[in-house]
């Protein structure tokens, strides 16, 4: 293939040679390379050892609790039917990113349609602002289910958590189209190769020969504001959830309504803080290692979608017993 860069072979990286390489125009590449990890390429087989593992126990948890929500009708309500969105969406923000990584590591496959690239970057940012999203109305459940707790069947209707959860999606959507649009119109006329497991925003407009303030600035403003809106609304109903679980008369009513809120606190721990230090830490830490950034940002992927079933099913009585019942025979 002449205009790639670079030539695959098991291992390796073998450079073309090419005239005047500098002046060819990449102003739309049939394909970027994605290198991986830059760096650690002759550890990438080891590596993708605890991601092929950490994936499967995502894939494997997220199908079981859409399972078990799913044949079980005394789970058919708001909380469940949000968390099985969170589900979804896990499975597709770690399923349109893994299946690539390990390609890589495992057979050398670098190569990604431009058109792919984009499509890639669009569902990790849109699944991403989804997800924190789906958080957010969980906390609004948790506040109506603690503090007016005699109309939570009539505000959390079945129409209602529909129309949350679609407006999830077009937010999500309607904030992430224009980064692959914008990554679209750049000339690329410097390198196609992304070093990166995927195609993350920054990574591929970085690769751009033209002012990409723009991309940059918008990137930058729509994360915060997705996850600074999110977070802050929650930290309001959970202030709100807190007042009354102190005002409950006895100890023991406190700690079982606050254990309502456990697993769902948990999940925005494992969602938020290695989220916002990784973006952090690729926009202002440039001090950090390339390899340290890449792998932080495949764990930001990957960790929540497997945490969340596992914090959930544990933490969640009815999903516990829904599963021994389905290991466990009754006559047991």
């Amino acid at each position: 293939m002449q205009d790639t860069l670079f030539c695959l072979r098991v291992g390796h990286l073998l450079p073309y040679t090419m005239s005047d390489f500098n002046s060819t125009d990449f102003t739309n590449p049939s394909t970027f390379i994605l290198l991986g990890i830059p760096g650690l390429e002759a550890a990438h087989v080891w590596i993708s050892i605890p991601f092929c593992t950490t994936y499967t126990i995502a894939v494997l948890g997220n199908f079981t609790i859409l399972f078990i929500v799913k044949t079980e009708p005394s789970l058919h309500g708001p909380m469940y039917y949000f968390l099985c969105m969170l589900a979804v969406t896990d499975l597709v923000m770690c399923t349109c990113t893994i299946p690539k990584m390990l390609s890589i590591f495992w057979f050398n496959c670098r190569e990604i349609n431009f058109s792919a690239c984009l499509t890639q970057m669009f569902f990790i940012h849109c699944f991403t602002a989804m997800e924190s999203g789906i958080l957010l109305a969980m906390a609004f459940d948790r506040y109506v289910a603690i503090c007016d707790p005699l109309r939570h069947s009539t505000i959390l209707t079945n129409p209602v958590v529909a129309k949350i959860g679609l407006s999830m999606v077009l937010r999500g959507a309607m904030l992430t189209l224009p980064c692959p649009l914008l990554a679209r119109q750049w000339p690329y006329c410097r390198t196609n190769i992304i070093p990166h497991t995927c195609c993350e925003h920054m990574s591929v407009v970085n690769l751009a020969c033209a002012d990409i303030r723009i991309s940059s600035f918008y990137g930058l403003t729509v994360a915060n504001l997705v996850i600074c809106l999110d977070m802050f609304f929650i930290a309001v109903s959970y202030t709100q959830i807190l007042r009354v679980i102190f005002s409950l008369p006895t100890k023991d009513a406190r700690l079982k309504t606050f254990g309502t809120c456990g697993s769902h606190l948990c999940a925005i721990l494992a969602f938020y803080i290695p989220g916002l230090f990784s973006v952090l830490t690729s926009r202002f830490a440039h001090h950090v290692a390339l390899h340290s950034q890449v792998l932080f940002a495949n764990v930001c992927l990957l960790v929540p979608p497997m945490l969340n079933p596992i914090i959930f099913g544990v933490r969640t009585k009815q999903i516990q017993d829904r599963l021994l019942q389905l290991f466990i025979p009754k006559g047991i």
